[in-house]
């Protein structure tokens, strides 16, 4: 059954929606884009999916969303926002596994080590602005210090997967995809079959981490 708690932080009130899993080993938190909240296809996907598989996910809402407001803070607010939150993260005292999409993959990969995290996952990871390759920002996917699993679209214009330097982390390709794994109508995949390439390949990764 799905519960929401409302958490006090620095940046804010902030807001955790809970799918617990099935006899759960593992808490998948993960933090939303700066352009959309926790609607989007793929938390929502993992949501749905993961519960089944031992892992309790749980959907954060950075204090910029819950406020209502339209644009995402700078990062050093975001990662407030995330730090406050963690003691809840962790409160059912599973291993908690940080992630998130777009800029919140960066939030979990730039304060995943010093929380705690046993890994991170990093959906839609923005590697840099589109058209401005030259603006890289790899150094925080390579640097998490943690078991790192990117997911990331065959045709996101944040960073396509031949675009990713070398690097300590795993990364699963879902064809077609842009930035939030849209599907054109016209590609030899569909919108739940790409889902499902990217809900596969999260449920491989956690299970090893075990």
């Amino acid at each position: 059954m799905t519960q929401y708690e409302t958490v006090p932080t620095d940046a804010g009130e902030a807001r955790i929606t809970w799918y617990p899993g099935t006899s759960p080993r593992t808490v998948l938190a993960l933090g939303h884009g700066a352009g959309g909240g926790v609607e989007a296809r793929d938390l929502q996907a993992l949501a749905g999916a993961l519960p089944a598989h031992g892992v309790t996910v749980a959907l954060v809402e950075q204090p910029w969303r819950v406020a209502g407001k339209k644009v995402a803070p700078a990062p050093k607010t975001l990662d407030t926002g995330w730090r406050g939150l963690w003691p809840s993260l962790a409160k059912p005292g599973l291993p908690v596994v940080a992630g998130g999409r777009s800029a919140g993959a960066r939030v979990a990969c730039r304060t995943g080590r010093e929380l705690g995290a046993l890994a991170v996952l990093a959906l839609s990871f923005p590697l840099h602005p589109p058209g401005r390759p030259e603006r890289s920002r790899a150094e925080e996917l390579l640097g998490t210090g943690l078991p790192t699993l990117v997911v990331q679209g065959g045709n996101d214009p944040f960073g396509r997967p031949e675009e990713y330097p070398e690097g300590p982390y795993a990364l699963v390709e879902v064809p077609y995809g842009d930035h939030g794994f849209a599907i054109p109508r016209r590609a030899p995949l569909s919108q739940d079959e790409a889902m499902a390439l990217l809900v596969d390949g999260v449920v491989e990764w956690i299970s090893a981490l075990r």
